[in-house]
């Protein structure tokens, strides 16, 4: 067992991670808390936390590319995701795997190189499908059966940063903003 910031996590996760080239994220459920909020006037909101925007640029600084997958199209998502320098935004996709083997395909990744994070039904074949799947802690209890990790945070409350941090801790990268490494 390796001792990271969220508690222990078995070797073969630690080793798993230390492969990851991409991470991939669902939107709703892990990303933000999978409530949508909808205005009279059709207005759709979603609320996304500041730790995981932080993780979503402190894991692409030290190497690691990200793509997010969703089933739901959103001009919010592509802000959001835009703004987090995110690379490869798929939307409005609920066919997940073929998309998710597209992006790998571009980036000329095999699976093992390759981390998932998910909530739901939608997410299951593309956990299946990489070397390293991870659940939020609030995850269908199907989900959370075949996660290789489940994480201590809900989805939409730093589930996303805590997988960049095990990422970057497992390949030594996780850095303080001192730049000092932990």
């Amino acid at each position: 067992m390796a001792q990271t910031l969220y508690g222990e996590v078995a070797d073969n996760i630690i080793a798993k991670a230390k492969k990851i080239k991409l991470f991939v994220c669902d939107i709703d459920g892990v990303f933000s808390d999978g409530r949508i909020y909808l205005g009279n006037n059709g207005e759709e909101l979603k609320a996304f936390h500041t730790k995981d925007g932080y993780g979503i640029k402190a894991l692409g600084a030290s190497g690691v590319d990200v793509a997010v997958i969703t089933g739901r199209q959103s001009n919010i998502v592509q802000t959001r995701m835009s703004a987090l320098n995110v690379k490869h935004i798929v939307q409005g996709e609920e066919n997940k795997l073929p998309a998710l083997q597209n992006i790998m395909i571009k980036l000329k990744l095999s699976a093992e190189q390759v981390a998932y994070i998910g909530d739901d039904m939608p997410d299951f074949s593309c956990m299946e499908f990489v070397g390293l799947s991870i659940a939020v802690s609030d995850a269908h209890p199907a989900i959370l059966s075949c996660a290789d990790y489940t994480t201590v945070t809900r989805g939409g409350f730093g589930a996303v940063r805590e997988s960049c941090d095990l990422i970057m801790q497992s390949q030594d990268s996780l850095q303080y903003a001192s730049g000092a490494s932990i």
